[in-house]
């Protein structure tokens, strides 16, 4: 069965195309067959004005009709297509969603924290993983951060916050907004067994790559203060030439590490498993969930 999923997030939208292989007596697996990465940077627009820009409506018309071409050229059977935190905001949001419609036949759903919260947790990374420790999903976006934490099989909360790396490059992000997550992840964490964190999202995959860490080593709270610490200290310029970084990489790195970094001290967690997925994961295999039932 060939799927498909787009995430239209507040930096990137991505394409993800699956294969995905049915067997007896194991569960499914998950091929992937290609991921395409399109820096649409809408919350650029979004955050600061309401609303998103004529140019980059266009953006995302081009992008949908290029990812529409290869959904028919790798056969896709299904596909679903959500937005996130950006689009969630846009007073022009519905409007734009219509006329990706209409344009490319793509039907685009905003979907709400929450659920994009739930859609991380269906990757199901840590069920595999030792049931002594506890542990906590982050997924940081450019507009919203989305927590899942539990323990022993058991979801003990989730919750998405308005805390993104655009967000915060724009100095959009309230005192308050940073002392809710704070307390609700103290309040949650306190008195669990040893808490690893599970990150995900573009950011904390390009750490990961950058460490030189083996698949399934943890990246440590201290190597990421020095990482922060690396990137604040030069320009944008010289972080692009410095780390090979892309532009629209290179600007959110840094914000995005403040996420991590803030939520592991508050949870008392030293590590963070990357396992190099995202909402786009999490959204094929929802897909396949729902066309199973």
């Amino acid at each position: 069965m060939r799927l498909a999923a787009i995430d239209i997030g507040s930096n990137a939208a991505r394409l993800l195309i699956s294969d995905v292989i049915e067997g007896v007596g194991h569960p499914p697996e998950f091929s992937k067959l290609n991921l395409v990465r399109v820096p649409l940077r809408l919350g650029f627009d979004v955050f600061e004005t309401g609303e998103i820009s004529e140019h980059r409506i266009n953006m995302i018309l081009e992008g949908m009709k290029a990812y529409s071409h290869l959904l028919k050229l790798y056969e896709v059977e299904h596909l679903i297509a959500y937005a996130t935190s950006a689009m969630r905001d846009a007073k022009n949001g519905k409007e734009i969603i219509k006329k990706v419609k209409d344009e490319t036949g793509i039907g685009i759903e905003i979907i709400s924290g929450d659920l994009e919260a739930n859609i991380i947790y269906e990757t199901h990374v840590a069920e595999n993983m030792d049931v002594n420790n506890s542990y906590l999903y982050i997924d940081v976006g450019g507009g919203s951060t989305e927590l899942n934490f539990f323990t022993e099989g058991k979801l003990i909360f989730k919750k998405s916050f308005n805390i993104g790396t655009i967000r915060l490059l724009k100095n959009l992000v309230e005192e308050r907004t940073w002392n809710e997550m704070k307390d609700l992840v103290k309040a949650n964490t306190r008195g669990y067994k040893k808490i690893i964190a599970i990150g995900t999202g573009g950011n904390i995959n390009k750490i990961f790559s950058i460490s030189k860490k083996k698949d399934g080593k943890p990246l440590e709270l201290n190597l990421l203060k020095d990482y922060y610490k690396e990137f604040s200290s030069v320009s944008l310029k010289e972080r692009i030439r410095l780390f090979k970084f892309r532009e629209d990489r290179a600007d959110v790195i840094v914000p995005a590490l403040q996420i991590y970094i803030n939520v592991m001290r508050w949870a008392d967690a030293d590590e963070i498993l990357v396992p190099k997925i995202g909402l786009v994961d999490g959204l094929v295999q929802h897909l396949y969930s729902e066309l199973r039932k």
